[in-house]
């Protein structure tokens, strides 16, 4: 099932695939990595302590929300940090990493839609975050991330559209939106970092 869903998503080869593997086993996720899978993208730490000793190399990004004192763990387990929704939250993953002499390739989450339930940085305070973060010795910013609003697939395009044009005016590398609901409407609209889970894996089994 995983090899065919792999096979159906019908990903662009220049969009990014990042293999989003919460709640998931080890056999699956290395089964997916089997089938071609060449990033993965943990929400949690505990869950990445245990399971990244088991797994083959693989590119993982940190994909979920990061609390402040998970940084230390998130900078030595991950390759990059995509969940990065705060100035004070980049110092932190700045000072961790200076500490290890790694320097850390970060997105920086943007709430898009303003919703209020949903973390990240508000799309007319974006440029102010990049112009402070760009000043850290151990972090890079390599792009931006956001999630849309949970609405219909179709319902996403402004959110994207309007996420697309910020990303243009930074001339940064990553645009990661999209996700298993939505996913195809936001490479439409120019996304190529996609974070798909359930449409590889199938649903959750809590």
């Amino acid at each position: 099932m995983i090899k065919e869903n792999i096979a159906n998503l019908g990903i662009p080869k220049n969009v990014k695939l990042v293999c989003v593997t919460k709640t998931r086993s080890v056999e699956e996720i290395k089964q997916a990595i089997e089938y071609g899978v060449k990033c993965i993208g943990e929400n949690r730490i505990h869950e990445a302590k245990e399971k990244f000793p088991l797994l083959p190399e693989v590119e993982k990004h940190m994909i979920g929300n990061l609390q402040k004192n998970k940084v230390k763990s998130a900078v030595e387990l991950f390759d990059m940090i995509q969940s990065v929704n705060s100035l004070k939250l980049a110092k932190e993953i700045d000072k961790r990493s200076a500490a290890i002499e790694k320097v850390m390739p970060i997105l920086i989450e943007v709430n898009v839609a303003d919703e209020e339930s949903k973390q990240g940085i508000t799309v007319d305070n974006t440029w102010k975050v990049i112009k402070e973060v760009l000043e850290f010795q151990n972090v890079k910013i390599e792009g931006l991330m956001c999630m849309a609003p949970w609405v219909k697939a179709e319902e996403t395009r402004p959110y994207f559209k309007k996420m697309k044009e910020l990303f243009d005016s930074t001339k940064l590398k990553w645009l990661s939106m999209g996700m298993t609901n939505d996913y195809k409407v936001a490479i439409e609209e120019g996304s190529n970092m996609v974070r798909v889970g359930t449409a590889i894996f199938g649903e959750r089994k809590y």
